[in-house]
């Protein structure tokens, strides 16, 4: 499968942002879909996953109750909804996918992983 991350920009703190990951190829619906994020000299870092029906969903402690996750699968294509922005969102956002089982966080549990999208928080 291959996977294309879009929807990042510029946005002031508080804001919101809706990023997508469309995926191309087969079997998008059996697969665990995962947002991380990279800021620049540090770590990529996990975000949310979502199970492959969309049933259930899991987040950092930094972004939970700000951020959510979806996907359409009939579209094959999932969705990160940012609301509250921070400065510390500020980071390139990667859409990944994998058939594992549900609630990876670790990014080697991924083997699919889109370009990344820029999102930059500021005032």
């Amino acid at each position: 499968v291959q996977l294309q991350a879009s929807g990042g920009g510029l946005a002031q703190p508080g804001d919101s942002l809706r990023l997508s990951c469309r995926a191309s190829g087969h079997s998008f619906s059996a697969y665990t879909m995962g947002w991380f994020r990279q800021a620049p000299g540090k770590e990529r870092e996990f975000v949310a996953t979502i199970t492959s029906s969309g049933s259930s969903t899991k987040y950092s402690d930094s972004v939970k109750g700000r951020f959510t996750i979806s996907r359409d699968n009939a579209k094959r294509t999932g969705y990160l909804q940012m609301n509250s922005l921070e400065p510390e969102d500020t980071a390139v956002y990667y859409c990944a996918a994998q058939s594992i089982p549900p609630y990876a966080t670790a990014s080697s549990s991924y083997g699919y992983w889109g370009q990344g999208t820029q999102v930059t928080v500021s005032s």
